[in-house]
């Protein structure tokens, strides 16, 4: 009888021991198997999120372009013409021009603020350049201003989310002073929309269109300084129109000397002829 209880409990045992080992086996297998789906778990997103990346379409750039030229030409008449027309082909137009005589420099000046679009502004330099005799200085600057757009556009669409907020609260608001308060709110948003808006229009405007300064000048006739005889005989004759100018406007400007010395002429007469009838009489 002993015998037979300790069969059974032995077989127990082993059977206990064989489970605990299954178990204990198959615990392990799934503790070492979660770090490696957990690693595997953090690649896979890491893929997504540099193929995400990868596929995300690049910004386009913003570039401002714009320059200044200076150049001589034999004749202003013509290069005025000629930069009009260059405009006119390229889609361009002027801003602001002036015309100018230096007479320090001996010459007469012309100059254009052009604008013309982006695209077009290299074709339109050179169109320019061609035409010159003599260029003087020639530059161009380019500045990039895509992170400045992005962050005009972002802050414009916030802004805008912020507009629609408040508008669907306006149409769930029922007390008035909530609605004021609303209001009012809503009246700043769009002021603020508004003038980022203003930055927005301006910044693209710049982009479109390249602005170039061109300033042209020609050379004019040196002025007579006296050396020849014509330059001096009219000369003399000038001067001498402006002594007598100054002669005539002088005595005119001493009339009332000239009123006393009357008066006292026409006493001096009247007593002389006076004293002769008085003697005449005696």
């Amino acid at each position: 009888m002993k015998k037979l209880v300790f069969a059974i409990v032995l077989c127990a045992a082993l059977t206990a021991c064989g489970h605990k080992d299954k178990v204990a086996s198959q615990y392990s297998a799934i503790v070492l198997k979660a770090p490696q789906d957990a690693t595997d778990a953090i690649d896979k997103n890491l893929d997504g999120a540099k193929s995400s990346k990868q596929e995300k379409p690049a910004i386009e750039k913003k570039i401002i372009k714009n320059g200044s030229i200076t150049f001589e030409t034999n004749d202003i008449t013509k290069t005025r013409k000629a930069i009009g027309s260059s405009l006119d082909k390229l889609d361009g137009y002027i801003a602001e021009e002036t015309e100018t005589n230096n007479g320090d420099d001996n010459r007469k000046e012309y100059t254009v603020k052009a604008r013309v679009p982006a695209k077009n502004f290299d074709q339109f330099l050179e169109a320019v350049s061609s035409g010159a005799d003599r260029i003087d200085s020639k530059n161009t600057n380019i500045k990039d201003v895509t992170t400045e757009y992005i962050d005009i556009t972002t802050q414009l669409a916030n802004k805008k989310k912020l507009e629609d907020s408040y508008l669907a609260l306006l149409k769930k608001g029922t007390k008035i002073s909530d609605l004021l308060e609303i209001e009012n709110k809503l009246t700043e948003i769009q002021s603020d929309i508004e003038s980022t808006q203003g930055q927005l229009n301006y910044l693209t405007k710049q982009v479109e269109y390249s602005e170039l300064d061109v300033t042209f000048y020609t050379k004019l006739a040196a002025e007579d300084k006296g050396k020849t005889f014509g330059y001096k005989f009219l000369t003399a004759l000038s001067d001498g129109w402006d002594i007598l100018g100054g002669l005539f406007f002088g005595f005119i400007g001493l009339w009332p000397v000239w009123v006393v010395i009357a008066i006292m002429y026409m006493i001096v007469t009247s007593w002389r002829k006076k004293n002769r009838e008085r003697k005449a009489k005696a």
